[in-house]
C-alpha cells in the first residue's frame, strides 16, 4: 500500500506540472477506458474538420470505418510512425461518406506544423485501463495530441530502479496491451522520481534498454527528476515537437528515431543562429549521431523565411558510404531530395526553381554550376539563369566538414552564391574540431581552423559527455608494440642514435628518434614479415574476447587493420590467406566459429599513378576471392564503388540479412578507407600498424569501434601495434583536446583494476557459497537473492575481464574462482531466479527490496564459453572411418577426452543435443564400422527430427490438437509468445474432467511449457 501511494503521489505531481502555467496539458480524468478515448478522438475528427464535413458529423458506421482504418495502420510502430508523419507533416484519415452524395473526403486527425496553435489539443490521462486479453492493465499518464496517445509514462517509486518501469512497459507490449489508438504511441518515458529515460517505442516489444536515453539541458547537465524533465521535455510545444519535428523514419531498419536531447538543442541553436543571419559549427562527438543530427537541421531550416534552399553537401566519395545511404532512409517519407545522380544540370534546375525545398548534393556539382557560370561569354539565357542563382539565399549544412569541404572551396561557393548583403549560411558538424593546438598548415589567408572557417561553435557534445550518458562507449586502449630495449638495439644497429646518448633518453624520446627516421628514409623498422606474422597470430588467436567469437556464429563482433601503404595492406592480405590456409588458426577459435576469420581489403585503386597496374592487379585477386566467400556480391574492377559499398554492409552488419554468419566479414584491411564516416555498431576493435596519427585523425579511427550495440560490447577496443610509449603519449593528447578535459572518463580501467574488482565480486560471491554444493544447501528467500547478485556481478566482471590480454581464457589462477567453476553453479542459479520469480509473483505486497534484481539478466560470461554445434560435429567426423581399411583405427585416449570435454561443455548449454551427440559418439567408439563414409551431420539431423516428431506427437495426442496445426507451429515459433492452439475439446481424453474454459486454459499453459522447454532446444543448436 505504501509503494501504491509512493506512485499515485508521483503521478498527481507529474499530473499537475503538466497542467499548470502557460498554454499546457488539459486533464481529462473521464478518459479511462478505450471506449473513452475512442469517443474522444471522434470529437476531435468532427471538431478539426468541421469545413471538410459540411456540418454533417461522423456517424456510427462511419466510425466503424474510421476504426478499421486507424488499426491497420497501427499494425506496427513503424507503420504508425509512417501515417503519423503524414504528407507534408499532415496525418490524414479518408472516409467515404455514409450519404453517397457527400462523396469521399480526408480528415485531418494531427498536423506537425500547428505545434502549440492551430487545431491542436493536448490532453493528459491517467490510469487507462486495457483490458486485451485476460488481464487488465492499468497505465499510468498518457499524453494524448488531437485525442490520439503518443507518449506514454510509466512511474515507479523512488525505491525501484526505473528499469523496473521499463520493464513493465515492455510486458504489457508483449501482452499486446497497447492496441486500438493506443497502438500510435510514440515515445515511452520511465522513470522512478529520480532517475528519467524515454525511448522511441516500439509496441512489439523489441526496444534495447541501451537506447534509454537521459535527458541534458543545453550546456549538457543532467535533468534526471522526473518534473524536472516533464518542466524541460513535455512541456507544449516541446513534446509535439518531440514526436513531430525531432522523430525521424529510418526505412532501412524500419523503425522511428527520437532524437536525443543534445541532437536537438543543435537544431534549435543552428535556427537561432539562421534567425541572426549567422553561421556557425556543431562539435558533436563522433559515434553520437551527426548524420541524424545535421538531416534533421537541413529539414528544419525549410521553416526559416530567409532561406530558400538548404543544401546538404557531401563528397563524391562518400556516395558509396553511409551518409547518402543513411540520407535516403531518412528522407523516403520527408520532403527532402535527395540528389543522387550525375547529372549537374538536374541541381542546377532544382536551384532554380522557386519552391523552398532541401538538396542532398555533392560539393563537386557545385563546383560544376561555378565553373559553367564563370565564363565571360554567356548566352543572354545562361545570364538570367545565372543573376537567379545568385540572388537564392542558400543555407549550407556539410557533415565532417573539413573533409567535405576545403577552405578554397568553400571562398569560390561564398563568391559565386553569396553577397555582402545577402551571405550564405553555413554549418559545419564535426566530431573533430580544428583547433589552433592542430591547424593545419598557412596557405595564404584561407581559414586554418574550424571557427575561422564555419564561425563560432553553436553547441558542443564531447566525448566525456555521451560517454557519461551512454550515447557512446568509452575506449580501451591496449598494446602489441615493440619494448623498450628492442626498440634501442634497433635504434643502434641502424645508426639512428649513439648509444649513449640513448642511454638518457625516456621511451617516447626514442620511438620519436625511430619514427623522424623512418620518415625521412621512407621505411618502417616494423615493415616486415615477421613483425605482420606476429600480428595476424594476435588478431586471430588472441583476440577471442576483443571480437566477442564466444557468442557464436553470427553474433561475434568485427574489426578492422589500418596499416601505412596500400603495399603494406596487400602483404598483410597475403598473409592472412596463408595463415588460415596453413592450420594455423588455434583450435580454441575454431570450436567457436569454425570459418573465424572472413577477411577482405579495400584501399583506393588508381589508374594513371605509378604502381597502379600492379595494384589492379592485386585488388583483381582479392575480388575473385570475395566472389568466392559471397557469391551474390558485386565484385569486380569495374565497379570497386559496388565492391566497397557490399563490403561496407557486410562489416557494418545493419540489416538483417547481415546477421547470418554466411553474410558476415569478421576484418577488413585498409589504409585510410573506413577510417572516417563509417557505422558500424557491431564493430569492437580497430588494430593500428601504422606510426600515431594527428590528433582528430586518431580520434577519428578510434571512434569507428565505440557504437552502442548490445550488453557484451562495453568498450571500443583500440589495439595499438608498434611505438607504444609514442602512442600512449600521442592518444592521451587526443583525448585531452576532445574530451573537454580529463580523460580518465574516457577509457577504461586497466588490467589491475579490473582484476581487483573481479577478485573482490568472488570473495563476495564464495562467503555466500563457495561452490556448487554449497549453493544447493541455501533456501531462504533473502540468501537466494544474494547468490543471485553477486553471481551477476561476477558474470559481469569475467565478462568484461575477458577483452584483457592480460587474462587467457581458463587461466584464472589468482582470481579465486575459473569460469568452469562458475559455469558449474549455473544451473543453480537458473532454479533460484525461477524461485525468487515464484516468490514475487505470489506474494501481494512484497516487501521494497533496497537492491533489486534484474530477473531478466542474460547471463554472459557462461553464455561466451559455448562449444559451437558445427565444430563439434566436425570434430567427430574427423574419427568417422571413410573406407573398411580404417574402420579398425584406435582413438587415442588423448582424442577421446577431448571430444567428450567438448560434448560435456556442450551439453551445459543444450543438454537435449548434447545427450544426442554423446550417444552418437559412444556408438562410433563401439562400432565404428556402423558410421562408415556417413555424413555425421545428416546422422545427428535425423535423430533430432524423429525425437521431434514424437514429442509433438505426444503433445498432439495428449491435448487433442491436430498434429499438422502442432508442427506448424513448431516450425515457425522462434520464442517470444507462443500462439493459441485451437484444440479438440470434444476428442480431449485426459485423466481429468475439465470444463471447455478449463481445457483451454491449460492447453495453453501446457504449449507455454511445451514449446520453450521441449522443442528450443530441438531447434537451436
Amino acid at each position: 500500500m505504501y509503494e501504491s501511494h509512493l506512485e499515485k503521489s508521483l503521478e498527481s505531481a507529474l499530473i499537475n506540472q503538466l497542467t499548470s502555467g502557460i498554454s499546457q496539458w488539459t486533464y481529462r480524468p473521464d478518459i479511462k477506458t478505450e471506449d473513452d478515448l475512442w469517443r474522444n478522438f471522434r470529437k476531435k475528427l468532427n471538431q478539426n474538420n468541421l469545413a471538410v464535413l459540411k456540418g454533417i458529423e461522423i456517424t456510427d458506421r462511419e466510425m466503424d470505418a474510421i476504426k478499421a482504418y486507424m488499426c491497420e495502420q497501427a499494425s506496427s510502430s513503424y507503420k504508425a510512425a509512417m501515417w503519423l508523419a503524414g504528407e507534408h507533416g499532415i496525418a490524414q484519415i479518408p472516409l467515404v461518406r455514409e450519404d453517397a452524395s457527400l462523396g469521399e473526403v480526408m480528415l485531418m486527425a494531427i498536423n506537425n506544423r500547428e505545434v502549440a496553435g492551430g487545431r491542436s489539443s493536448y490532453e493528459v490521462i491517467n490510469q487507462y485501463t486495457s483490458y486485451a486479453g485476460e488481464r487488465q492493465r492499468r497505465f499510468d499518464v498518457t499524453l494524448l495530441i488531437n485525442g490520439i496517445p503518443l507518449i506514454h509514462v510509466e512511474l515507479k517509486s523512488r525505491s525501484h530502479p526505473y528499469m523496473d518501469a521499463f520493464r513493465q512497459i515492455t510486458k504489457y507490449c508483449k501482452e499486446a496491451k497497447f492496441r486500438g489508438l493506443f497502438s500510435f504511441v510514440q515515445m515511452f518515458v520511465v522513470s522512478n522520481e529520480s532517475e528519467t529515460r524515454y525511448i522511441a517505442a516500439n509496441i512489439n516489444g523489441e526496444m534495447g534498454e541501451k537506447f534509454l536515453t537521459p535527458w541534458v539541458d543545453e550546456n549538457n547537465k543532467p535533468v534526471n527528476g522526473c518534473l524536472d524533465f516533464a518542466r524541460e521535455a513535455l512541456n507544449i510545444p516541446m513534446a509535439h515537437l518531440m514526436v513531430g519535428k525531432y522523430a525521424v523514419i529510418d526505412e532501412a531498419n524500419r523503425r522511428q528515431v527520437i532524437l536525443r536531447p543534445y541532437q536537438i538543442h543543435a537544431i534549435r541553436r543552428v535556427r537561432e543562429a539562421t534567425r541572426k543571419g549567422q553561421s556557425g559549427y556543431v562539435w558533436h562527438t563522433t559515434g553520437s549521431g551527426k548524420t541524424l543530427t545535421s538531416y534533421t537541421v537541413t529539414k528544419n531550416l525549410l521553416d526559416i523565411p530567409a532561406v530558400d534552399k538548404a543544401i546538404f553537401l557531401i563528397d563524391r566519395r562518400d556516395l558509396d558510404r553511409q551518409t547518402s545511404d543513411d540520407f535516403m532512409s531518412y528522407a523516403k517519407n520527408d520532403d527532402i531530395d535527395v540528389d543522387r545522380t550525375g547529372s549537374t544540370f538536374e541541381l542546377e534546375e532544382k536551384l532554380l526553381q522557386n519552391t523552398k525545398t532541401a538538396i542532398v548534393t555533392t560539393v563537386q556539382k557545385m563546383q560544376n554550376i561555378i565553373r559553367k557560370y564563370s565564363g565571360t561569354a554567356l548566352s543572354k539565357k545562361d545570364e538570367a539563369k545565372k543573376e537567379k542563382l545568385k540572388t537564392k539565399r542558400l543555407a549550407f549544412v556539410v557533415d565532417e566538414c573539413h573533409r567535405t569541404v576545403s577552405p578554397i572551396t568553400k571562398k569560390e561557393i561564398d563568391k559565386f552564391f553569396g553577397s555582402t548583403l545577402k551571405p550564405n549560411f553555413w554549418f559545419g558538424f564535426t566530431g573533430t574540431p580544428i583547433f589552433a593546438e592542430n591547424k593545419k598548415a598557412a596557405v595564404g589567408n584561407l581559414a586554418r581552423t574550424t571557427e575561422e572557417l564555419y564561425g563560432p561553435v553553436l553547441h558542443k557534445y564531447t566525448i566525456k559527455e555521451a560517454i557519461h550518458d551512454g550515447s557512446v562507449l568509452g575506449f580501451q586502449i591496449q598494446t602489441m608494440g615493440k619494448g623498450t630495449e628492442t626498440l634501442q638495439e634497433l635504434a643502434v644497429n641502424n645508426n639512428i642514435c649513439p648509444k649513449e646518448k640513448l642511454m638518457d633518453m625516456s621511451e617516447v624520446e626514442i620511438e620519436q628518434e625511430v619514427v623522424r627516421f623512418c620518415e625521412t628514409r621512407l621505411s618502417s623498422l616494423h615493415d616486415n614479415d615477421q613483425h605482420r606474422e606476429n600480428v595476424i597470430d594476435y588478431i586471430v588467436n588472441k583476440s577471442s574476447g576483443k571480437l566477442n567469437l564466444g557468442a557464436g556464429p553470427g553474433n561475434s563482433f568485427s574489426g578492422i587493420l589500418t596499416c601505412s601503404s596500400i603495399r603494406e595492406a596487400q602483404q598483410y592480405y597475403k598473409l592472412f590467406k596463408k595463415f588460415i590456409s596453413e592450420g594455423k588458426v588455434s583450435e580454441s577459435i575454431r570450436s567457436k566459429i569454425p570459418d573465424f576469420p572472413k577477411i577482405a581489403i579495400t584501399y583506393t585503386v588508381g589508374e594513371n599513378e605509378e604502381g597502379d597496374l600492379a595494384n589492379q592487379g592485386e585488388m583483381k585477386l582479392a575480388l575473385e576471392d570475395y566472389k568466392k566467400m559471397f557469391p551474390e556480391a558485386p565484385a569486380s574492377l569495374d565497379d570497386l564503388s559496388a565492391y566497397n559499398a557490399d563490403l561496407n554492409k557486410r562489416l557494418a552488419r545493419k540489416s538483417s540479412r547481415y546477421r547470418n554468419r554466411k553474410e558476415q566479414l569478421d576484418l577488413v584491411i585498409v589504409v585510410d578507407r573506413l577510417l572516417t564516416g563509417f557505422d558500424a555498431p557491431c564493430m569492437s576493435t580497430i588494430f593500428l600498424d601504422r606510426p600515431p596519427m594527428q590528433p582528430q585523425h586518431l580520434i577519428q579511427a578510434f571512434s569507428r569501434t565505440n557504437r552502442i550495440f548490445n550488453k557484451t560490447k562495453r568498450y571500443g577496443q583500440i589495439v595499438t601495434l608498434q611505438f607504444p610509449a609514442l602512442y600512449t603519449k600521442k592518444i592521451d593528447e587526443a583525448l585531452l583536446l576532445y574530451s573537454n578535459g580529463g580523460t580518465a572518463e574516457v577509457s577504461a580501467p586497466d588490467w589491475s583494476t579490473t582484476k581487483r574488482k573481479l577478485k573482490s565480486a568472488i570473495s563476495e560471491l564464495k562467503k555466500i557459497a563457495a561452490n556448487k554444493k554449497a549453493a544447493e544447501e541455501l533456501t531462504d528467500i533473502d540468501q537466494l537473492k544474494d547468490f543471485v547478485r553477486a553471481y551477476q556481478k561476477v558474470d559481469r566482471l569475467f565478462t568484461g575481464a575477458q577483452v584483457y590480454d592480460e587474462y587467457e581464457e581458463g587461466d584464472t589462477k589468482g582470481l579465486g574462482m575459473t569460469i568452469g567453476e562458475l559455469r558449474d553453479m549455473a544451473g543453480f542459479y537458473a532454479n533460484a531466479i525461477e524461485k525468487i520469480r515464484e516468490y514475487e509473483g505470489g506474494n501481494d505486497k512484497p516487501e521494497v527490496d533496497p537492491e533489486p534484481i534484474d530477473l531478466d539478466y542474460d547471463l554472459e560470461a557462461v553464455r561466451l564459453t559455448e562449444v559451437n554445434y558445427t565444430y563439434l560435429i566436425n570434430l567427430i567426423q574427423s574419427f568417422v572411418p571413410e573406407d573398411e581399411g580404417k574402420a579398425g583405427a584406435v582413438i587415442s585416449a588423448e582424442e577421446e577426452a577431448r571430444v567428450e570435454k567438448y560434448i560435456a561443455l556442450y551439453k551445459k548449454t543444450n543438454p537435449v543435443i548434447g545427450s544426442i551427440l554423446d550417444q552418437v559418439w559412444m556408438e562410433l567408439r563401439m562400432s565404428p564400422g556402423n558410421f562408415l563414409g556417413k555424413d555425421l551431420l545428416v546422422v545427428v539431423q535425423n535423430r533430432i527430427s524423429e525425437i521431434r516428431e514424437d514429442k509433438l506427437s505426444k503433445f498432439s495426442r495428449e491435448w487433442a490438437v491436430p498434429i499438422e496445426e502442432v508442427r506448424a507451429l513448431a516450425d515457425i515459433w522462434n520464442g517470444g509468445v507462443v500462439p493459441e492452439l485451437n484444440g479438440r475439446f470434444d476428442e480431449y481424453q485426459g485423466e481429468e474432467k475439465l470444463t471447455k474454459l478449463r481445457y483451454k486454459k491449460m492447453l495453453r499453459q501446457a504449449a507455454e511449457n511445451f514449446f520453450p522447454s521441449v522443442i528450443a532446444p530441438l531447434s537451436n543448436y
